[in-house]
């Protein structure tokens, strides 16, 4: 126990990740919290056409090429006396599974919907991850700086796609070039609209009464204002912040990510909205950050070469209660061991710092010598506990990979090993054979040209993919009361199996499942692998 741990500091934690539809400004907005926390001087917006920039929390080379976050990053700067860790997610329905590990991080997340679209596709699994995890959701409608649908339409959207109630606290007056401002419905003063240098600098805002307003907006604008309040004030759903930490009900903030307006007005709301860090389960007890001052901490990502000079693999753990010094002795639960933490960092995307120490709720990077797996528990020595693991998505594409240059196939396997380690593929072989052929699966096909891309990238290896028409996956969850020579299959079973030697069947059709689990009634079969 550290008797000397100041909780205050803790206290002072927020850790949240942002999710939303790609393309709808979640990057951008975690640039502009970063700007206004001032981790950085200048913003660049993503694609770059104004600055000649890169978004800061695009590290992967691939990312900048494409515009688009294939993978998690993490950043933390301080504001208003809170110390901030942003988990920046892959918007991408094929990255969702680095998104769901993610989430199991935080404490709250951020949903960025484009007014102009309203809620798409991917916002809902994503979303859906969040209302499993129970955590509270905050909602920044992006892009009124363009013509962007109803509010009203908005919300219902919201409500009856994603099944939240919101309730809206600012409301925005136009869109597009007649955008006027968000009128703070708590506060009863208007924001109005200011674009300033193509978003790359902090914005000014001038706040104006209700009563000011008259003489700045023309009056159908004023007379729409009035109405909106009338029917918010009668019709929405009150602030209920017991209801906001169970994640039934969403707040609402209105806003434009790319010119920063509403931006700094979302963050001190959210920031006075949001706990300090909360508990973790454990064992079956709840290790509480405000109450338990040992350390201990679990593994949600991996990711290898983030420098390429370095060769390195980096474990980003998820500190859960206690401080973290350097040098600390953890125990290790998985590997049933002590070891040393020395090397550890903490990230602007692909520039880091040392870290002197660290508390519950913030995230950090350490150095990986190849000991961790995803979910791993480290914990004060005598404590010995264990956090629940984070489950494993099934994939439904596959295919069959090779290098092309037989010489290289020591860097092919230790690519293709790190990549999987890391969570972005699984790989599986020939039930009956070594690892001549390696069978890669992935929950989105995207995953499959991120592979491709790292292995030349990162391992000098080029590789053929050969897609195989597989979509379906089962665990054998009972190997050793079944002979798995004599299962007896149908033509579109394959019989597989994964890194540990378990057995596996995948399928084209699904309708097969069923007929192998006829015909073999003492055989078990999951959806889910489980370590």
């Amino acid at each position: 126990m550290d008797k000397n741990l100041n909780f205050d500091e803790i206290k002072k934690r927020r850790t949240f990740a942002i999710i939303s539809h790609p393309d709808a400004g979640k990057t951008t907005l975690t640039e502009k919290f970063l700007l206004y926390g001032g981790a950085i001087k200048l913003a660049g917006s993503v694609k770059g056409r104004k600055t000649a920039k890169y978004a800061v929390s695009d590290w992967m080379e691939i990312e900048k090429e494409r515009g688009i976050s294939v993978s998690s990053s993490v950043m933390q700067f301080n504001f208003d006396g809170y110390c901030i860790n942003i988990l920046d997610t892959p918007g991408h329905q094929d990255f969702s599974e680095d998104t769901y590990r993610t989430l199991m991080a935080a404490d709250s997340a951020v949903m960025v919907i484009d007014g102009g679209k309203g809620v798409e596709a991917q916002t809902i699994k994503l979303f859906k991850v969040c209302v499993m995890r129970k955590i509270p959701i905050f909602t920044f409608i992006n892009k009124f700086d363009r013509e962007a649908k109803d509010p009203f339409e908005l919300l219902d959207d919201i409500e009856s796609v994603l099944g939240i109630r919101t309730c809206p606290i600012n409301w925005p007056v136009g869109c597009g070039k007649r955008f006027k401002g968000v009128y703070d419905r708590r506060k009863k003063h208007m924001l109005l609209f200011k674009a300033a240098q193509a978003g790359m600098k902090e914005v000014e805002t001038n706040e104006l009464s209700l009563d000011a307003i008259q003489t700045v907006i023309e009056k159908d604008f004023y007379d729409k204002l009035i109405e909106d309040m009338e029917l918010l004030d009668g019709a929405s759903d009150e602030l209920d912040m017991d209801k906001v930490s169970a994640g039934e009900l969403s707040p609402v903030f209105f806003g434009s990510a790319l010119t920063n307006f509403g931006v700094e007005t979302f963050l001190k709301y959210f920031l006075n909205m949001t706990t300090s860090p909360i508990g973790r389960n454990a064992n079956g007890r709840i290790i509480d950050p405000m109450k338990d001052s040992f350390f201990s901490a679990f593994v949600f990502k991996i990711q290898a070469n983030m420098n390429k000079a370095h060769r390195d693999r980096i474990a980003f753990i998820r500190i859960c209660s206690g401080k973290y010094i350097p040098g600390m002795e953890v125990y290790h639960f998985q590997g049933n061991k002590k070891i040393r933490i020395n090397q550890s960092t903490q990230m602007m995307a692909d520039e880091r710092k040392i870290v002197e120490e660290a508390y519950a709720g913030d995230i950090i990077g350490v150095f990986d010598s190849g000991i961790f797996s995803i979910g791993d528990t480290l914990c004060a020595d005598g404590e010995k506990i264990q956090f629940e693991g984070i489950p494993t998505f099934a994939p439904g594409y596959f295919a069959r990979v090779r290098q092309i240059d037989t010489m290289k196939r020591k860097q092919f396997t230790k690519g293709v090993y790190q990549i999987a380690q890391e969570g972005a593929i699984q790989i599986f072989q020939e039930f009956n054979t070594g690892m001549e052929e390696i069978i890669v699966g992935v929950v989105g096909e995207l995953q499959f040209e991120v592979l491709t891309y790292r292995l030349k990238s990162e391992y000098n290896v080029e590789v053929k993919l050969d897609r195989l028409p597989y979509e379906h996956i089962r665990w054998i969850e009972n190997p050793l009361e079944v002979d798995i020579d004599k299962i007896q299959g149908t033509s579109d079973m394959k019989k597989i199996k994964d890194l540990k030697d378990r057995p596996l069947l995948i399928f084209i059709n699904p309708w097969s499942i069923r007929m192998v689990e006829e015909r073999n009634p003492k055989l078990r079969l999951s959806e889910f692998g489980r370590d």
